[in-house]
């Protein structure tokens, strides 16, 4: 068996999972951000195979190991991890991040709100959790500056003629595109169909057009693509599936992916700052946001989004691995 024991405390927000790292992984050396999360990747690979895969998790699942920070005024760092690796920023997570850091007292709770400063791969984090009574609930975050990167793109998919997309950044990459280019619309169509369309323009995407960003050439990548019903979120909810990492599908309205998709709104003229903007997922869950204020992201014109949801707990385990077994390290079934 492992000479130690994974514990984890498992987390949704919107239905999209978070399995907490409380304890069982050996020390992370110190260093900034981005350094952790490679020496993670080039160790310690084996052990988000073991906490994400199957027989302990699933195609779907997701993770947060908390590290210690870097950047002054950080509260606390995470490292996201998911069936295909390790991302740059996920909004789901910090919204029940937020809500984990007050109930374990991670940082100090008042009320009526309480920050919590959370260093992420893409940078800082600020999560505004409400508190009432002690107890937290609501979580909004406001995070790395989002910008549209490439704007009215057309590529011609192959089984689905010209498609026409953008691609923003909200802490990752994103190419957003109309759902209906594909003849796909929500609640009509399977979502392996989404998940399929999705995916071909995500690796069509990664294939022809490089990617940059001012910061760090580490943030430079596809993380996936969101589907839209083409509508903005105003007067209804605007409803998307985000299709990332290895064909893996979010359950929430995508933090980061709202995030994204708002910079590249408000860049195209469709949405003003403070007006807010409200997005719903395959699940029905809801995510709200608006356009904060405009910022700079070295010399692109960017804004900062603020994104809110709500997280819940689902339980908390202990996982081992017995040497005989051929399977503890992970494995997916599709």
């Amino acid at each position: 068996m492992m000479s130690q024991a994974l514990t984890v405390v498992d987390m949704h927000t919107g239905g999209e999972p978070l399995r907490i790292v409380t304890g069982g992984y050996p020390p992370i050396p110190s260093g900034t951000i981005l350094e952790k999360r490679a020496f993670v990747r080039e160790n310690l690979d084996h052990l988000r195979r073991i906490l994400m895969f199957e027989p302990r998790g699933h195609a779907d699942m997701y993770g947060a190991l908390l590290v210690e920070p870097d950047l002054p005024g950080a509260d606390m760092a995470v490292l996201f991890m998911h069936n295909e690796g390790y991302s740059t920023m996920c909004g789901h997570a910090i919204i029940a991040l937020g809500r984990y850091a007050v109930d374990q007292r991670l940082v100090e709770p008042s009320e009526p709100v309480t920050t919590v400063n959370i260093e992420c791969p893409c940078g800082m984090v600020v999560a505004t959790v409400e508190v009432r009574q002690g107890k937290a609930g609501a979580v909004t975050f406001e995070s790395v500056p989002g910008f549209l990167f490439a704007r009215d793109r057309t590529i011609d998919l192959a089984g689905y003629g010209p498609i026409h997309f953008d691609i923003a950044y909200g802490g990752a990459f994103y190419a957003i595109a109309d759902c209906a280019q594909f003849g796909l619309a929500f609640g009509r169509e399977p979502i392996r169909t989404f998940i399929d369309a999705a995916t071909s323009l995500t690796e069509k995407v990664k294939a022809e057009i490089p990617l940059s960003h001012p910061d760090h050439e580490d943030l430079a990548f596809l993380y996936g693509t969101i589907l839209t019903d083409g509508d903005h979120g105003d007067g209804k909810p605007s409803k998307n599936i985000c299709v990332f990492a290895d064909a893996q599908v979010d359950r929430s309205p995508t933090g980061s992916g709202v995030t994204a998709r708002l910079a590249a709104m408000h860049a195209k003229g469709l949405v003003a700052a403070g007006e807010p903007r409200a997005f719903e997922s395959i699940t029905g869950s809801r995510f709200t946001g608006q356009v904060s204020r405009s910022v700079k992201a070295g010399n692109l014109d960017a804004v900062v989004v603020g994104v809110a949801g709500r997280a819940h707990y689902c339980g908390q385990a202990e996982f081992v691995v017995e040497e005989d077994d051929p399977l503890g390290g992970g494995f997916l079934v599709r």
